[in-house]
């Protein structure tokens, strides 16, 4: 199984502007654990009495965080979703200003590899794909009851497959004769609906992400956790977003534009509404180097935005 190499390392370590060891004791939050990559950079900056909440929904993740860092007393690390972020931050955070957060969206890559999660065509295995297999729907009950349009609309909108239509049709008929439980049935399946290939990318590739994205509610998910962020956040705290895929990233520039910019539609009015930020923009958004790209052709797609939390701003509402 493949090591999974964070992205964007010490970009987003820097975006976090974590600075010299400070008088009062800091709380930083690293919202996907995955392997470690992040958290280890950011521990390395982090003073004596500052904390890390590392955050996974993935119970193996959990389990490597374990094993990683087990002598490491400045790392609490919590098993859940993105949702759970403020109720953790008010139960580890121990009155520590909320200095810095990082989301890194999508999957690891051994959730990828590891044949049994189901998440990847490429190793045939159960069609699983739950961020944790002890909670939730699997992908091939899902497939197994949702109706012909639901199925269509979940592909369509979180895949942008323009032939969801047919994948969906082709899903209907076929686990009709026998159950669709597997990566590699699913696979074949959509290759066999689809009429055209992008170069260099397997047919079943958007199918495969729009059902990761829809059994494990992704963008909902998303949505809450930045909506907490900007709540535990102290002013002054950065708020670091890497992402991975349009719909996620449309999703934090748009949040993170909305509590940083009054409307557009307001400078139509004669008297626009007073507008407070909550934010403010940190440089633009950034994107992965020609050497990290080389080295990790994963980083191609990440998207990284920065925000900081401005003082004594209200608080918004969900993104």
């Amino acid at each position: 199984m493949a090591e999974h190499e964070p992205v964007l390392v010490e970009e987003a370590v820097a975006a976090l502007a974590i600075g010299p060891d400070a008088i009062a004791p800091r709380l930083y939050i690293d919202a996907t654990f995955g392997r470690g990559g992040h958290a280890a950079r950011i521990l390395e900056s982090l003073g004596s009495r500052d904390r890390l909440l590392a955050i996974d929904r993935d119970p193996a993740a959990v389990a490597a965080a374990g094993r990683r860092f087990e002598s490491e007393p400045r790392l609490v690390v919590a098993g859940a979703a993105f949702s759970a972020l403020e109720a953790l931050v008010a139960a580890h955070g121990e009155g520590r200003a909320c200095c810095g957060i990082l989301f890194d969206l999508g999957v690891s890559s051994p959730q990828l590899d590891e044949a049994a999660r189901g998440f990847s065509f490429q190793h045939d295995g159960p069609l699983d794909m739950r961020m944790d297999p002890a909670h939730g729907e699997s992908a091939a009950d899902w497939l197994a009851r949702a109706p012909a349009d639901e199925i269509r609309d979940v592909i369509g909108t979180l895949g942008e497959e323009r032939f969801a239509g047919r994948i969906a049709r082709a899903i209907t008929e076929q686990r009709a004769a026998e159950a669709i439980d597997t990566t590699g049935r699913l696979a074949q399946i959509v290759a066999g609906a689809v009429r055209t290939r992008e170069r260099g990318k397997h047919p079943a590739t958007r199918t495969f992400q729009a059902i990761r994205m829809h059994i494990n509610a992704e963008l909902p998910e998303l949505s809450r956790g930045l909506a907490a962020a900007l709540r535990v956040l102290a002013p002054g705290g950065r708020l670091a977003v890497i992402s991975f895929h349009s719909l996620e990233d449309r999703m934090v520039k748009q949040f993170m534009r909305r509590e940083a910019q009054p409307d557009p539609a307001w400078a139509r009015l004669p008297i626009a509404p007073p507008f407070n930020p909550s934010l403010r923009l940190v440089g633009r958004k950034l994107r992965a180097g020609t050497a990290e790209l080389a080295a990790n052709p994963r980083a191609r797609s990440a998207i990284l935005r920065v925000a900081e939390r401005l003082d004594a701003a209200p608080v918004g509402g969900d993104a």
